[in-house]
């Protein structure tokens, strides 16, 4: 089969990026013609993976993004592949993998939440103008074949906002690599305190994620303030980066916690800022899945995150905190306050991993392929008709 997986950007860090070179790869093993259509890439994942490039000038990530799908849309139906799986911001595929779930419910929270603030948070960007329009014509009536949604959250969302019918959506949670995300890494999480000043005794808390307004740094970075004032030991590790962060960082300066957040930008050993920590915090405003949130438990950390985050599915008491999605400050630094505690969080591992053992990358893409080879009969007998 002819499959083309459809996304902005390939590269080798990243969730989505994951997923779509371990789809392509497991696909390419079994003789499928796989391309990745794309405005830029790194290494193929596979030696018999190709990349379709569609790269007009474009001023802007906003630009970039909206010129991007509209060539996806010249492109597809001249290309004649026999399914297509779009992974982003397009709308012109067979199969829709919900990478980052619906953004009318993403901006309605950030609107009810923060109506007429002109913060971190307050402002409404063309990118998330034209990120809706491009979401409402994916999910038309015709546009798709079958939705893969990664989250009972996104399933629920969905099928509510755009009348997604039951036999068309396939519930599919994401999946990590479960030797990389490890506790083995713990002796290399040792080095990086180290090499940041980190004493033994600092109780070490970790953001990890790229869109730090979607999820949730700044009301983090509020309640820190709290949370030293009870626990001086306490320190912060911002991993990841986007155009917020100066904004971010300011905000730090301004809340005095200049010596207690570590800005480390984005780098490309997750794992070992997994190992160096004792809790996640994920407080996403809204995040369809949340690939840290496993990742950490993967690595036999407890996570608090809040229940507008899919992967809060899958934390339980014994490994982690669920907030309400519409938390404050104070509500986030009463659960970091009652989670510092080494007792508490040495029992949270064993838990925590065998929890996400259970959505290793081999079980969840080949979920996915499932899907793809499920519709292709009935995509093939439509368009041989039309």
């Amino acid at each position: 089969m002819r499959i083309a997986l459809v996304h902005l950007r390939h590269g080798h860090t990243g969730g989505i990026e994951q997923i779509i070179n371990r789809l392509a790869s497991h696909l390419a093993d079994r003789s499928h013609d796989v391309t990745i259509v794309c405005r830029s890439h790194e290494q193929p994942p596979h030696p018999a993976v190709r990349f379709q490039v569609l790269r007009r000038f474009a001023p802007g990530t906003a630009a970039r993004m909206w010129l991007f799908a509209h060539d996806v849309a010249r492109h597809v139906p001249r290309a004649g592949y026999d399914v297509t799986m779009g992974l982003g911001k397009t709308w012109t595929h067979d199969v829709i993998r919900t990478g980052a779930g619906s953004q009318q419910t993403y901006l309605q929270m950030v609107s009810e939440h923060h109506a007429g603030k002109q913060g971190l948070l307050g402002r409404r960007r063309l990118k998330d103008h034209l990120a809706l329009r491009i979401e409402q014509r994916a999910y038309a009536p015709g546009a798709y074949h079958k939705v893969i949604a990664n989250s009972q959250m996104v399933r629920r969302d969905l099928q509510a906002r755009y009348a997604v019918p039951d036999e068309r959506i396939e519930l599919i949670y994401n999946g990590i690599d479960l030797d990389r995300f490890h506790p083995c890494a713990r002796p290399r999480g040792q080095v990086l305190r180290r090499e940041l000043g980190l004493e033994p005794q600092h109780f070490i808390l970790l953001f990890l994620g790229v869109g730090f307004r979607r999820k949730g740094l700044a009301r983090l970075l509020r309640a820190m303030p709290d949370v030293r004032a009870k626990r001086g030991d306490v320190r912060l590790l911002v991993v990841g980066d986007d155009a917020t962060r100066q904004a971010h960082e300011r905000l730090a300066d301004r809340l005095g916690l200049r010596d207690t957040v570590h800005f480390l930008g984005r780098r490309r050993d997750p794992e070992v800022c997994y190992a160096a920590a004792d809790l996640l915090v994920l407080p996403s405003w809204y995040d369809s899945f949340g690939f840290a949130v496993l990742e950490a438990m993967a690595s036999a950390i407890p996570v608090i995150t809040t229940d507008q985050t899919g992967a809060a599915e899958l934390v339980e008491p014994a490994t982690g905190s669920v907030l309400p999605g519409s938390c404050d400050a104070e509500t986030i630094a009463n659960a970091l306050y009652q989670w510092c505690d080494r007792d508490r969080t040495q029992n949270a591992q064993a838990p925590a991993r065998a929890m996400a053992e259970h959505y290793g990358f081999e079980n969840t893409t080949a979920q996915m392929a499932n899907v793809l080879m499920g519709i292709a009969p009935e995509l093939g007998s439509k368009r041989k008709h039309s």
